[in-house]
């Protein structure tokens, strides 16, 4: 059963990893050995969040205190901070699926891509679904040039085909979402903001992953996924637009002659989102938190990205030399429960 896209409903995803979420500040002892050290408790959350107008319109900044949030249907609580996201460094994997019935997207996707506006400070990776998955990382990203080589290199088998497009046989392929699963995987090991941009017809045709599971692991992983699509009816609720809205991203119909232009304003989405700060809801236990973000006096068009937070150590929690910070700014957990099917 696909799941609804609600407006601004999202999944905070609280993992462990192994330690206690704080940042620990050392006070360097000078002549005596038994002075004692300070650990000062960080309990921020930062969540990218897209917000579009009517029609997927881009609208003038919004006010930061205008933004609250609500845990799993808890008391909604103003933000600490929240500001446009800007030039800020992005990590980006690009995935053609070449396996689609029609191909004709990628007819000048190289130009395409190559025109986007990225930075030498982001990170860039283009795979191509062909049976298998290619890979080809772009040191300057800023580099058009570099870019559109590393497009052509995916693409290079694919085009050299009798025939671009056919399939031919191919012993153990992998598919559309275990393909998005991978890129996951290696988006959540890099820092920064993780954005992945499919360029698809939505259609799995024998993943060993269920889109529910995708969704879940980009929530949990920071991943806001951008889709792109030649079919006409993308809007009727499916997986590829399920995937794309639950993540904190957006799917665009796209046809050959709009191609370039409707890619750059994807990017535009994601420079245009938002970075919005507050306090991490205080748990001792792995556990998945529905995350709720609104604006005050508004309808606009809200997909926050999840966020992956570690849980609390109790042991430095009750440690009397852990500076925790102010209870009252803790946010409210409610009972409400995630869907996962």
């Amino acid at each position: 059963m696909v799941q609804r896209a609600r407006r601004g409903l999202w999944v905070l995803a609280v993992t462990v990893l192994g330690v206690g979420a704080l940042a620990a500040q050392n006070v360097q002892p000078t002549h005596d050995d038994s002075i004692p050290t300070l650990r000062v408790y960080a309990d921020l959350v930062q969540v990218p969040t897209l917000v579009l107008g009517k029609n997927y319109a881009a609208i003038p900044p919004i006010a930061e205190n205008r933004f609250f949030v609500s845990i799993d249907g808890g008391p909604k609580f103003r933000v600490t901070h929240a500001r446009q996201e800007g030039d800020d460094p992005i990590t980006l994997a690009i995935l053609l699926d070449l396996g689609q019935q029609e191909a004709s997207l990628m007819n000048g996707i190289d130009e395409a891509i190559a025109g986007l506006a990225l930075t030498a400070r982001d990170h860039l990776w283009v795979y191509a679904l062909d049976c298998h998955l290619y890979r080809s990382s772009v040191d300057d990203p800023a580099d058009p040039a570099a870019v559109k080589r590393a497009v052509d290199s995916v693409l290079a088998s694919w085009n050299a085909r009798p025939g671009v497009g056919e399939s031919g046989s191919c012993p153990n392929p992998l598919y559309l979402w275990d393909s998005v699963t991978v890129l996951t995987k290696q988006l959540r090991e890099r820092p920064g903001l993780r954005v992945m941009l499919v360029v698809s017809d939505g259609v799995d045709r024998g993943s060993r992953n269920k889109w529910n599971l995708v969704r879940e692991y980009a929530q949990g992983s920071s991943v806001a996924i951008f889709g792109l699509t030649g079919v006409t009816n993308f809007r009727v609720e499916n997986a590829f637009n399920s995937i794309c809205q639950l993540s904190g991203g957006i799917l665009l119909p796209a046809n050959p002659l709009n191609l370039a232009t409707q890619m750059q304003w994807l990017m535009t989405m994601v420079r245009g989102r938002y970075i919005v700060e507050f306090p991490h809801p205080v748990t001792t236990k792995p556990v998945n938190l529905l995350m709720e973000i609104t604006i005050a006096k508004s309808h606009d068009f809200i997909r926050p990205a999840g966020a992956a937070v570690l849980v609390d150590d109790p042991k430095i929690l009750n440690d009397p030399m852990t500076i925790l910070p102010d209870s009252s700014y803790a946010p409210q957990v409610g009972n409400r429960k995630v869907m996962t099917h």
